[in-house]
């Protein structure tokens, strides 16, 4: 490493002055969104106006879907940095239609080298989980630019330089705080009072930035200005990655918070130099005359709304009422989770029994688990190794055990190009904020994906080194006859696979088109003793009518999800389609307008 000219103290407290004079209050103005676009050329649905923008600017440009993809993600990176960015990771399907193939890019950050099952184990007994998340010990090695690079440079026709420039530009000039950046950041403050870095980019005082204050992160575009400039080494090698390494074995504490003992981790250069994203084969699935193309392992989406759908695919939903065809929808997700909770974990450590569970006969031998009439007790995990072919002998696991709250705080959206080439991608930091540390001079937040995996064990989805937590992320490509028909995906931690789920249903099923689709009401069965809930939800028809099914409701109601779609319709156009209310609503483009 070269010698630095000036101590970390003196450098970290530079870094501040230039983030706290890059606040400027202005007067609140409406961003001019549209959750829903149709027509032809290239397409995208983000939750953001400007990160739309950019997936647009770079097509326009002549780039292909993966090209605006990263720029789209890098610029979400600014606008939504409480939910994803280059100090996280996540998962990449991709259509490549000259070739007629989906592929799959695993970007889930990894345990550090010295990690071990118990890290999260205190006398005994699992720590708590608020303290555990606010630690540098929760910070997973990161894998967004690892796998932007791989993107680009299998998939890509562009450079770094070219695809970070729109983003560099929003983190240059800045953008307006939302109601909803607004009410995340008040949601966080308790946590981003802590770290310096946090508290002097978005905390005035103390307290959350108002709304209509724009937010410029000059630290973020010197990190994407390195990037663009060297490629995936400048993150992963050099003063960036030093920055890193540093704040997560002494996280950058505030002043009054020295000495409030939160917990240090233990990545090293050597984990970030060793970071390696992953090509895999894509979850493929058959549904009411679809192939639906979804994420493997380490995330549980692909294979869970596989086996759901599966057994779901034996009920002629179309012929039932709304009510019935939700509570069939709830027990197969409550069915298909016990078994996500039993099996699926890093396949890397974990050989999980996917063809089985995949199986249409296990599938069947489920559904007749599933009483039409009333909902179900607490699932226990089903045997899908009879249905495996499989010669070899792998461990059974006794039991399903419950999984624990994950984060419901990630992005996901999606971007196709005039060629047909087609990217559903989401990636996170984990909780709203992730860990709450700041990169001193970077200016981008550090994941907590460690406290995905399960805190104390026999588990498939324990803490091990190099191992990646499991997932609940699934971003889905749909095809017809060989075609793209549309994709799916959304943020919502495991909510993230009953989302997905019951949007498929919804369009598939119960007739909707995809906004509509998108747009109705949530209900989320995870294998609890009780469902997540809307506002408003548990007081409809619709709620009182599975209520006296025995469905039982949780009492923080709260919205599920932000999903963004498109859909590649028949006449040769395309709509982009993302949220009409959830997160503020979303942003939906398309090249060329249909008249």
């Amino acid at each position: 490493m070269p010698k630095q000219s000036s101590t970390p103290a003196s450098r970290t407290v530079r870094m501040l002055r230039t983030l706290t004079l890059s606040i400027v209050i202005i007067v609140p103005a409406a961003l001019a969104k549209t959750p829903v676009a149709t027509g032809t050329g290239g397409a995208v649905a983000t939750i953001s106006e400007q990160a739309s923008q950019s997936a647009m600017t770079i097509l326009n440009r002549g780039g292909n879907a993966i090209d605006a993809a990263v720029a789209a993600a890098a610029t979400l990176g600014v606008t939504d940095p409480f939910s994803c960015g280059i100090g996280g990771g996540g998962f990449m399907v991709i259509y490549l239609a000259g070739q007629q193939r989906v592929v799959t890019i695993d970007s889930r950050e990894t345990a550090p080298a010295a990690v071990s099952p118990t890290m999260f184990m205190q006398n005994g007994k699992p720590i708590d989980f608020d303290t555990a998340v606010a630690s540098g010990a929760a910070v997973g090695v990161p894998g967004t630019v690892r796998g932007w690079h791989e993107a680009l440079s299998r998939y890509g026709s562009m450079s770094f330089k070219q695809v970070l420039t729109p983003a560099i530009g929003v983190a240059k000039q800045g953008f307006k705080a939302s109601e909803t950046f607004n009410r995340l950041t008040a949601e966080n403050e308790i946590k981003f009072r802590h770290f310096s870095g946090s508290s002097a980019l978005y905390l005035s005082g103390g307290k959350a930035l108002p709304v209509g204050t724009v937010i410029r992160n000059p630290g973020m575009a010197r990190a994407y200005a390195e990037i663009a400039a060297k490629g995936a080494a400048a993150f992963y090698g050099g003063p960036m990655a030093q920055a890193m390494v540093d704040a997560v074995q002494r996280p950058p504490m505030a002043d009054g918070f020295k000495g409030a003992g939160v917990r240090g981790g233990q990545m090293t250069l050597a984990d970030l130099a060793n970071y390696e994203a992953r090509i895999r084969q894509p979850v493929r699935s058959r549904y009411r005359g679809y192939e639906l193309y979804g994420m493997s392992e380490p995330s549980s989406g692909g294979v869970v709304v596989a086996e759901a759908l599966n057994i779901l695919e034996g009920y002629d939903l179309k012929s039932m009422a709304r009510p019935q065809v939700e509570h069939v929808y709830m027990e197969a997700s409550r069915l298909a989770f016990a078994d996500r909770n039993a099996y699926l974990a890093d396949p890397e450590y974990v050989d999980a029994p996917v063809a089985g569970l995949l199986d249409k006969n296990y599938a069947a031998q489920r559904r007749a688990l599933i009483d039409v009439r009333k909902a179900g007790p607490l699932a226990t995990a089903g045997d899908p190794y009879a249905f495996q072919n499989d010669l070899s002998v792998p461990l059974r696991p006794p039991v399903s055990r419950p999984s624990r709250q994950e984060s419901a705080h990630t992005t996901h959206f999606t971007v196709s190009d005039k060629d047909g080439n087609i990217v559903s991608y989401t990636f996170t930091i984990e909780s709203w904020g992730g860990s709450g540390i700041v990169v001193p001079g970077y200016g981008f937040l550090l994941n907590n994906e460690m406290t995905d995996f399960d805190f104390s064990g026999p588990q498939p989805n324990v803490p091990e080194a190099g191992k990646r937590p499991r997932s609940s992320m699934a971003p889905t490509i749909a095809l017809k006859d060989g075609k793209p028909a549309f994709t799916i995906g959304s943020p919502g931690g495991a909510t993230i696979i009953t989302t997905v789920l019951q949007t498929i249903v919804n369009h598939l099923d119960l007739g909707m088109p995809m906004n509509q689709a998108i747009d109705a009401p949530r209900i989320s069965e995870r294998n609890g003793a009780a469902s997540s809930v809307e506002p408003g939800f548990a007081g409809s028809a619709q709620g009182r009518a599975l209520a006296a099914m025995g469905h039982k409701w949780e009492s923080n109601a709260e919205e599920i999800g932000a999903a963004n779609a498109l859909v590649f319709n028949t006449d040769g156009t395309v709509t982009a389609v993302s949220e009409g209310h959830r997160h503020g609503g979303g942003a939906a483009m398309v090249q060329r307008a249909a008249h």
